[in-house]
């Protein structure tokens, strides 16, 4: 595909729209009357079992190199979002300095510095998914007229939070969004629209392509190894398929 047929197929829209952040709100901890260091938060007895278990992977002197599944654990726990006492919390339990879990925490995006819904709705919207399918154009609209939110927002029931994420890595199944821990590809309006329904319910749809496919074989059939693939020697000079 050229590039001016797929600047046309994408449109004029920017890569990204979601709502734009001061680099502070991403990287600079301001307390808030939800997210200070005065609002205890402390491991259940469960993940503490869980921590030892992840940080015994790891040599005695470098059990910090475990931060990042820690911050994972301290997040699931927290309501899907890391707050200022989780990182804490995690430099407490990993003998290291608080603001080293700080720099994990601001760097890596899948660390949500902000409460987040119970549905958190990830749309892929990188070039693939732009050009795959029906495109991301058309379900991030679907999403947004569907929810009445934009990127970055929730929904005034609380059961929606939606940003648009870069490539997730399902291409061959564009589009697709992820919701919490599920993938959910080769979407259309109307399957995107159901997902969400379904959510709203309280139940949870079949992750996976939602076009009948079980993985990423072709929606054409079999184009590619149709026939038996040759073997070593194959084509070597008669002589020396006897060696």
């Amino acid at each position: 595909m050229s590039a001016r047929k797929a600047f046309k197929l994408i449109g004029r829209r920017a890569f990204s729209s979601s709502t734009a952040k001061r680099s502070d709100s991403l990287f600079v901890h301001r307390d808030t009357p939800y997210n200070n260091p005065s609002i205890p938060f402390k491991f259940t007895s469960e993940n503490v079992k869980r921590a030892q278990e992840i940080i015994s992977r790891y040599p005695p002197q470098y059990k910090k190199a475990a931060v990042m599944p820690i911050l994972d654990l301290g997040q699931r726990q927290n309501k899907g979002w890391t707050s200022i006492s989780v990182m804490n919390a995690v430099a407490e339990l990993l003998e290291m300095p608080k603001m080293r879990v700080y720099e994990v925490a601001t760097f890596y995006t899948m660390y949500n510095r902000e409460p987040v819904a119970p549905n958190f709705v990830q749309l892929c919207t990188t070039t693939p998914c732009q050009l795959g399918g029906c495109g991301s154009n058309r379900i991030l609209k679907a999403i947004q007229d569907h929810l009445g939110i934009h990127p970055g927002q929730t929904t005034k029931d609380g059961k929606f939070t939606f940003i648009e994420v870069e490539c997730l890595g399902a291409c061959s199944n564009a589009p697709m969004m992820q919701i919490n821990d599920d993938f959910y590809e080769d979407l259309t309006p109307s399957t995107t629209i159901a997902i969400l329904q379904s959510l709203a319910k309280g139940d949870k749809p079949k992750p996976g392509p939602q076009s009948g496919r079980q993985t990423s074989e072709n929606s054409a059939g079999l184009t590619t190894l149709t026939t038996k693939p040759y073997g070593p020697g194959e084509f070597c000079l008669p002589e020396f398929q006897k060696i």
